[in-house]
């Protein structure tokens, strides 16, 4: 079965409040069995927009990756994040099919 995938982009307005947000958030990523593969960090935008900051979630399925955005506890953590941020969330299901050279 396919993994899930969250890849976000955000601008951070608040910096003091998002430190909730990521407070708030881990209840629900630590039930849906999410791990994060890219949190932050240096970037390079070579075509296209982008924002401050990119994250992408790895979730165990498609429809955990799911469950974990219309959960009620990650609801309340993005209630905390929508007052203080400017983001783009795709939920998107990984891919398991072949590889180049293989």
């Amino acid at each position: 079965m396919p993994k899930g995938y969250w890849m976000a982009r955000v601008d951070v307005a608040d910096a003091e409040r998002y430190k909730d947000y990521v407070a708030a958030n881990a209840v629900a990523f630590a039930k849906y069995g999410a791990r994060f593969l890219v949190r932050g960090g240096r970037f390079e935008n070579p075509e296209g927009g982008s924002r401050s900051r990119n994250v992408l979630i790895e979730f165990p399925s498609y429809q955990a990756a799911l469950d974990c955005w219309n959960s009620p506890e990650y609801q309340q953590a993005w209630a905390i994040r929508k007052p203080i941020s400017t983001g783009d969330v795709i939920i998107v299901e990984g891919y398991d099919g072949p590889q180049p050279g293989g």
